[in-house]
């Protein structure tokens, strides 16, 4: 009972910085240690030289970023109401939400498995995967997505719920452990026991396998914190969920989705955009990508360290501590993005071509590619600072359950602005006008989340 007390006391009464970092630094260092893993597989593929192996990969990835979209269904929404729930003072309809997320991620995880299985060589096609490229990526999702995707879907989202009941670091130490074991299990299996020009194909089965002995960890993890939290992996507990309390959970769970959702949309239509140019254009851009991803993973942390403190005391009422969490976290994610931004200003090319020899294979083909990334990646990264603002105003409003504001950010930030800037700017301006559209929409998104998030304060009496 007592380490149940002091997750309530590290919610409600330790100094807010202090809070931050408890909840932040584990989550950073398993999104920094599984970006690392996502980025392992294209930086071995990477030295095979091979451009039509990494646009491979880049097609693939919207596939791979769809699994994070439907864990936060139940990931984020379930979490988010389990940690309100706590800070009400409810824990057994707390346990009741967090058994109906379980299973209910299960459930999603296989039909999606199965559509995919289904339509998958269409589905590439559409995704911009051409003649040359097709067989890589359909290879790589065969394995990743189709067999792959229930253990990855069901690790992130009892991480979710982990980290939302204040087991941070049992949450993060699940998702590290797949990263570390992708980076040593991919050499081995991509250069030793897979033939030459399987790459793809071992890197594939790296990733699926450490997913799925992450996924073991974590359920493990889960059962043993039952004792100390109001977790729940019993049927019966998921059965027994209100439609109140699922009506609440789907209220927050379906608008962070469908933001992760329309993320892949654009992503789609950057792939689509980008093959239309060339491969090495396209392959350029999923290198960016991947790169950029780094203080968005930071960013990402302390956001999802953040959620579970404001959750907590906007349902207990203490919106001053709440307000201050907020303020904390955008200080320090801010930093991340300025300093992230010089670095690669300053190194563009240096990054793009860790990810991409240029020595072997196609030289030609791979220095067009590098030069392509080195020009995409400092007109993108210059969105960071903005992408930030978007993710934690999004998170906080998914914290304080006001869904209805989510889901109109993610569709006015991805529909209105950057979707449509994307194809505006490509054809103004080719390549490099479709990488600029990622600053001006993310700007643009910013500004409205901000406006969004001070009405909503301002509706329930917060701002002050």
């Amino acid at each position: 009972m007592q380490k149940n007390i002091d997750k309530q006391t590290l919610f409600a009464e330790t100094p807010v910085r202090q809070a931050l970092l408890t909840m932040a630094i584990p989550t950073i260092i398993s999104q920094m240690i599984n970006l690392i893993y996502n980025m392992v597989d294209a930086f071995f593929i990477g030295r095979t030289g091979n451009s039509y192996m990494m646009a491979a990969t880049t097609v693939t990835l919207t596939m791979v970023m769809m699994n994070v979209a439907l864990s936060n269904l139940f990931g984020i929404g379930g979490g988010s109401l389990v940690s309100r729930l706590m800070g009400a003072g409810m824990p057994e309809r707390a346990r009741r939400v967090s058994a109906c997320s379980m299973y209910a991620a299960i459930l999603l995880a296989a039909v999606y498995s199965l559509l995919i299985g289904l339509f998958l060589n269409p589905i590439l096609r559409f995704l911009g995967a051409s003649d040359a490229t097709i067989d890589y990526a359909s290879s790589y999702a065969m394995i990743v997505i189709v067999m792959g995707s229930l253990p990855s879907i069901l690790s992130l989202t009892l991480a979710h719920l982990l980290r939302n009941a204040g087991f941070s670091s049992q949450a993060s130490m699940g998702l590290s452990m797949g990263g570390i074991l992708n980076c040593a299990l991919d050499p081995l299996f991509m250069f030793v026991l897979m033939p030459k020009g399987s790459e793809v194909t071992g890197a594939a089965i790296a990733t699926t396998l450490s997913n799925a002995i992450a996924c073991i960890y974590l359920l493990r993890a889960y059962f043993r914190a039952r004792g100390e939290a109001p977790l729940s992996p019993r049927i019966s507990d998921a059965r027994a969920i209100s439609w109140e309390d699922f009506r609440a959970l789907l209220g927050v769970g379906v608008p962070s989705a469908v933001l992760t959702g329309l993320f892949d949309v654009a992503n789609i239509c950057v792939n689509i955009l980008a093959a239309a140019h060339n491969d090495q254009v396209l392959a350029a851009m999923g290198i960016v990508m991947k790169v950029e991803r780094v203080p968005n993973a930071v960013n990402i942390g302390i956001c999802q360290g953040m959620l579970p403190i404001v959750a907590y005391n906007f349902a207990s009422g203490n919106h001053s501590r709440m307000r201050e969490t907020i303020r904390t976290a955008r200080v320090f994610g801010l930093a991340v993005c300025f300093g992230c931004m010089g670095l690669f200003e300053l190194f563009a090319g240096q990054a793009a071509r860790l990810f991409l020899s240029t020595t072997a294979g196609d030289a030609a083909a791979a220095i067009a590619t590098v030069g392509y990334a080195t020009l995409f990646l400092r007109i993108r990264c210059l969105a960071s600072p903005m992408q930030f603002i978007n993710y934690s105003t999004s998170y906080s409003m998914q914290a304080m359950g006001n869904g209805p504001g989510t889901l109109l950010h993610a569709f006015v930030r991805e529909l209105v602005f950057y979707i449509p800037l994307m194809f505006l700017l490509d054809r103004c301006f080719g390549a490099t006008g479709l990488a600029a559209a990622l600053p001006v929409g993310e700007g643009l998104g910013a500004l409205f989340a901000l406006w969004l998030l001070r009405r909503w304060l301002r509706q329930h009496g917060a701002d002050r």
